[in-house]
């Protein structure tokens, strides 16, 4: 669980990151689900785009991620969605 303090700071850097994920009208599928995992334990904190033919509503998507890959939501605004998750893999530098 992320303290307010970890979460500001997740926020400050997502800033500045691009979507690198898109969600569209067929949801988050099971392929989606392993390349979320692998970018997160490449990256630590990525961006998601909710595209606006998604029949999902954005925070239920952020959920749905969460809830399938393990990670931490971070935030969820307009159309995006932010998630980290720390990194198991030898030399990765953590971003907390």
């Amino acid at each position: 669980m992320l303290t307010s303090a970890q979460r500001a700071k997740l926020k400050s850097i997502a800033q500045n990151l691009d979507p690198i994920f898109h969600v569209g009208k067929n949801g988050v599928g099971d392929n989606q689900v392993n390349d979320i995992i692998d970018a997160l334990e490449s990256h630590e904190l990525i961006k998601i785009s909710v595209l606006k033919n998604a029949e999902t509503p954005t925070k239920l998507v952020l959920d749905e991620v969460c809830e399938r890959t393990g990670a931490e939501p971070v935030q969820a605004i307009g159309n995006k969605i932010v998630i980290y998750k720390r990194s198991e893999k030898d030399g990765v530098e953590h971003i907390l």
